[in-house]
């Protein structure tokens, strides 16, 4: 019953449009995370102990290489807002050059990620790669989007060249090595993948 219950309720959210005032706070009181989509409000999917492993794994390994470097790296609790298409939504890692540019008078929303790392899940795979990756190409500052499979040996590396196209590499063994393009920094995929259990099927 209680399943049924938050079915029907999370369907009344997705059909009424809110402003984004209205989803702060409403987001503000809540016991999970949801993305705001032009009036929308989209509860998030939880996510898998693999999910955690690859983000953390990613956000550790790169937190500690650039310390003391020009550089800001945040977790899946920081939102970013993107103006152009009225989202916010929260990436699962953000790489941003200097510092952060706030929206609003707070520090929990920020506009300038130079890397954006979104680990894939099954029900947001195909959104994390066209519609979302169209809409973090709007934002000025990004040069670099990265998409990390759970689920096997696979990253997808988008770089922006001097030209302003996308350039995609493609790494899927366990030996391959992830380098930045716009960042010194590198990471072998086992690094990646460490802890994570392939066996282990689930939705996040």
């Amino acid at each position: 019953m209680r399943d049924r219950a938050e079915d029907i309720m999370q369907t009344q959210i997705q059909k009424r449009y809110y402003t984004p005032e209205e989803y702060l706070e409403l987001e503000e009181a809540a016991e999970s995370k949801s993305e705001y989509r032009d009036g929308e409000i989209v509860p998030m999917t939880g996510g898998t102990t693999n999910h955690n492993e690859i983000a953390g794994n990613f956000y550790a390994s790169s937190k500690f290489d650039l310390r003391g470097r020009n550089y800001r790296v945040y977790m899946g609790d920081v939102r970013l807002w993107i103006p152009r298409y009225r989202l916010y939504t929260y990436p699962d890692v953000m790489v941003i050059e200097g510092e952060p540019i706030y929206e609003g008078s707070g520090t929990t929303m920020v506009t300038n990620p130079l890397l954006i790392v979104e680990v894939l899940s099954k029900s947001t795979k195909d959104y994390d790669r066209g519609d979302k990756f169209q809409y973090y190409r709007s934002i000025p500052e990004l040069k670099e989007y990265i998409t990390i499979d759970q689920y096997n040996f696979h990253i997808e590396q988008f770089a922006k060249n001097s030209e302003g196209k996308w350039v995609l590499s493609e790494y899927e063994t366990a030996d391959a090595v992830l380098a930045l393009t716009n960042i010194e920094f590198q990471i072998q995929l086992t690094e990646i993948y460490h802890g994570v259990n392939f066996n282990v099927s689930g939705e996040g």
